[in-house]
């Protein structure tokens, strides 16, 4: 029997005999290739430098960039009991009624607002949390008061990759004309540059979005560009949600549900999500809705290092998770590990569009990401859990595989998209 058949008898039997809604989770990052099972290898030494002291500094930055963020905004962003930033004074819950709201707030827990998701047929609701408590605090209190409803606080995820607002930067559009998309991003703002002109539809999710941003602009460039940026699939029509805008507590758990809930809505079937952070109930169940709709979600594996926390949603159960390697393809040093990593792309000197008229040569796992799911939403163009398997098996094969032979926990299956970005 040959690899392709043997990858795709392993898709039917991981996807045979599991109910349509859970096919999706089972069945993506368990499609491999014989003899995958690998110990860790040692983490190419990139920079010539130990380990430990690389890995010491990039815990050093980790922690700096969230004590700085906290400082900064101390009126809408604290810390949760893992040190992990989230909405200051907030607390998401679902799965809740009339009864327990009520219940809510006689121990001073006031409904902000309360909300459903038609996308992912999920209902999230907001409480204040009682003045002068912590969120760490308050949320053990509410969830013991709510047994039966799934609590948490509202994390915030940062870019795993440079990023910036563009000020008074025009958004790319959509032409009127456009046909249905199949791929999703949740990140920042598009700018409109030439490259994605006319094919991105845009929705804000956070105060003052959207709000062209460079982050977005560069992942949605190297998602569908075509001109002088070359995206993974050129000429494709995008939806892209701004979960940042202009508010400094953008990036939030509830805003990337509701995002989820729009894409998922809209038919699409591939999400890129270059955002890493903490696990969270909340989203943790979302992905989950929507990967039962047939939504597969690429996300980055982050750029802490290998002694970060597992970044999420990349390590959530079915989101494929990528990580990004340079031109020699070597690791890069500052990527994550997440809990599983399914495939590898360029994310070092990556081409890409970063404003209306400018490009630039970026490097984070940021931009690997969308060179991944851009592949994939070629033999993916629409949400079918029937097709997920030969998608997934198709990608597997195109992959070039690098470190150990098979799949390993540094590259996953391997190189996709090795030649794009590099012009």
């Amino acid at each position: 029997m040959g690899i392709r058949a043997i990858i795709l008898a392993a898709s039917c039997v991981l996807l045979g005999g599991v109910a349509p809604g859970v096919a999706a989770q089972v069945g993506l990052p368990q499609v491999q290739l014989p003899d995958a099972a690998r110990t860790l290898p040692t983490l190419p030494d990139v920079n010539a430098q130990p380990l430990m002291s690389a890995g010491d500094r990039l815990t050093e930055a980790r922690l700096d960039r969230i004590t700085s963020l906290v400082q900064r905004n101390r009126d809408s962003i604290e810390l949760d009991e893992r040190g992990e930033p989230a909405v200051r004074g907030v607390l998401i819950a679902s799965g809740v009624d009339g009864v327990m709201i009520a219940r809510a707030a006689e121990q001073g827990f006031a409904l902000i607002d309360r909300e459903r998701i038609d996308g992912l047929d999920f209902d999230i609701a907001r409480f204040r949390v009682p003045g002068g408590r912590s969120v760490a605090r308050a949320r053990k209190q509410l969830a013991k008061l709510l047994p039966d409803a799934e609590v948490d606080v509202d994390n915030i995820y940062f870019t795993s990759g440079p990023g910036g607002a563009l000020r008074q930067s025009a958004l790319a559009a959509a032409a009127a004309s456009a046909g249905p998309a199949s791929l999703g991003l949740i990140d920042g703002g598009v700018a409109a540059h030439p490259s994605v002109a006319g094919r991105v539809e845009q929705r804000g999710f956070a105060k003052g979005a959207p709000s062209a941003s460079r982050h977005g602009t560069a992942v949605a460039s190297l998602l569908i560009g075509a001109g002088s940026v070359q995206g993974a699939a050129p000429g494709q029509r995008l939806l892209a949600a701004d979960v940042y805008g202009t508010d400094p507590a953008g990036g939030n758990a509830s805003a990337i549900v509701r995002a989820l809930g729009w894409l998922a809505q809209n038919g699409i079937a591939v999400t890129t999500i270059s955002l890493v952070g903490a696990d969270n109930k909340l989203l943790s169940a979302a992905v989950i809705r929507a990967q039962h709709r047939g939504m597969l979600i690429v996300a980055a594996v982050g750029n802490d290092g290998p002694a970060a926390p597992p970044a999420y949603p990349a390590s959530y159960r079915g989101v494929l998770a990528v990580t990004g390697v340079d031109a020699k393809g070597r690791a890069l040093p500052e990527a994550g590990r997440a809990l599983h990593v399914d495939f590898a792309a360029p994310g070092d000197g990556v081409f890409a569009a970063t404003g209306v008229a400018g490009t630039d040569r970026l490097r984070g796992t940021s931009f690997a990401a969308p060179l991944v799911a851009g592949r994939l939403a070629l033999r993916y163009p629409g949400p079918a859990i029937d097709r997920i398997g030969p998608a997934v098996a198709a990608l597997v094969l195109e992959a070039r595989d690098l470190g150990k032979k098979g799949r390993d926990t540094i590259f996953g299956h391997g190189l996709i998209c090795g030649a794009c970005g590099r012009r």
